[in-house]
């Protein structure tokens, strides 16, 4: 049995490797377990950090003995100065009571019921781009607007259409002051007047009244909605009928913009410019949908036999997944592999790495839809593919996402063919969520709905 950390690259001076990971986090992780294994340990200045790549391992640190592990972060410590405790940031009981309290939210019947709002939302997207003789588009942008439209009709009964401006360029200031405070040596307190944290501040309150106006509007109105805010306003502690306060309340959907709208829509903006790249997987997501769809938009009861969409969709989030990382804090010692995990040791999963083992997925920097075939992905063993997570912790709002991405893909991909612009091409830039460098911008195409299939020249990769 080994006594010592896992194997490493090597960490020289104070910060250790921790100059490595601020030039290039996705390379020297992927590089890293190619070269060490994978159980990997680096130090960031006086901080160890083991990374698992081992699905087995994922799985004993995020479900096994999930209880030895806390968000007790830097990640997820500066995700808390704007989303405090929120059900993606609490722990414990008070965590298990939000959940308990949300997930009728997320009941499969109740899902059904947002179907037709999101095809609508799509659909007045296309309908709005056949209105613009501007045929080059943002598409970044576009794919935030559809969103955060779709959380806030479906999930909050609100229509925040005129605030998505407001609020995404809220929510890019606010990621990236959390970006930077995880890579930062020492702490600075928000009331310290820094640049950074004066544009902090100004970013939670413009997020702080778009929240808290809905929030007062819901109290000072009689409402009949069943959404998640409704749910969470209506719910009581079982043992002391306490209701959640405003706080509590903002707390919660300020959880839901960043779960339910941003990463949704780099999801979708990583998809399209995959299926830019690659014809012959866009032409038989264009034939699947002319042979189901038949020129109609698509509704709930399609998606059981939209199968080639959803392998589309899995296999971009295997390859771009928009949670990319994610970590826990050793609360006791373990072992794991023969190895020691002291109390303290910060953990690493990541669903880009692990998606990016070759003993796992045959050509792993390939898109190739058809891994996710039932015979391909027969056999797949649990946490080699979780872009959603896993464990007790798994995301709540896995098969909205999902419903939501199938939807919006399968109604604009009958309408438009969307052709990344030439030039330099968006990458990922790696911090609280897999955002791109750079806008992706396509040359809008327009085409016709169609019933007949298009014979596709080429097989599938």
């Amino acid at each position: 049995m080994n006594n010592h950390f896992p194997p490493g690259p090597p960490a020289r001076g104070p910060l250790g490797n921790l100059p490595q990971i601020r030039r290039d986090r996705l390379g020297l992780l992927v590089n890293s377990v190619r070269n060490y294994g994978e159980l990997v340990h680096f130090r960031m200045a006086t901080r160890h950090v083991v990374l698992l790549a081992n699905p087995e391992h994922i799985r004993h640190v995020f479900q096994d003995n999930y209880r030895n592990y806390s968000k007790q972060t830097p990640g997820f410590k500066v995700l808390r100065a704007f989303l405090a405790d929120g059900l993606l940031t609490n722990e414990g009981d008070s965590w298990f009571r939000q959940r308990r309290i949300a997930q009728p939210a997320f009941h499969h019947a109740r899902i059904a019921t947002f179907a037709k709002t999101m095809t609508t939302a799509a659909t007045e997207l296309a309908d709005r781009w056949d209105r613009d003789d501007q045929v080059v588009t943002n598409l970044t942008a576009e794919m935030m607007r559809l969103t955060l439209q779709i959380v806030g009709q479906t999930l909050l009964s609100t229509d925040v259409t005129q605030e998505a401006d407001r609020v995404g360029q809220a929510l890019t200031v606010a990621l990236h002051s959390a970006n930077s405070a995880v890579d930062r040596l020492v702490d600075i307190p928000q009331w310290v007047p820094t640049p950074a944290n004066i544009r902090l501040r100004r970013a939670l309150k413009a997020l702080d009244d778009v929240v808290y106006e809905m929030i007062r509007h819901r109290r000072t109105h009689t409402h009949t909605t069943t959404d998640l805010l409704s749910i969470l306003m209506d719910a009581s502690d079982e043992d002391t009928g306490e209701t959640m306060s405003d706080r509590q309340l903002r707390d919660e959907v300020m959880t839901i913009f960043l779960a339910g709208h941003e990463t949704t829509a780099l999801a979708l903006g990583w998809i399209w410019d995959l299926l830019s790249k690659h014809p012959v997987e866009a032409q038989h997501l264009r034939n699947e949908l002319a042979h189901v769809l038949g020129g109609q938009p698509p509704d709930f009861d399609d998606l059981p036999r939209l199968t080639y969409t959803t392998k589309v969709i899995k296999e971009s989030m295997r390859l771009y997944p928009p949670a990319w990382i994610t970590s826990r804090c050793a609360i006791g010692a373990d072992r794991i592999a023969g190895y020691n995990i002291p109390p303290r040791t910060i953990i690493f999963a990541s669903p880009y790495v692990t998606h990016r083992l070759p003993r796992l997925w045959e050509n792993p920097e390939q898109f190739n839809p058809e891994r996710f075939s039932t015979e391909q992905s027969k056999g797949l063993e649990p946490f080699a593919y979780f872009p959603f997570g896993g464990g007790p912790r798994q995301c709540i709002g896995n098969t909205f996402a999902m419903m939501e991405m199938t939807l919006v893909v399968a109604t604009l991909a009958q309408r438009y063919r969307l052709n990344v612009m030439p030039g330099p091409q968006a990458e990922p830039a790696p911090g609280i969520t897999l955002r791109s460098n750079r806008p992706i911008t396509v040359r809008r195409e327009l085409v016709l709905p169609t019933t007949t299939p298009v014979s596709v020249s080429g097989p599938i990769s």
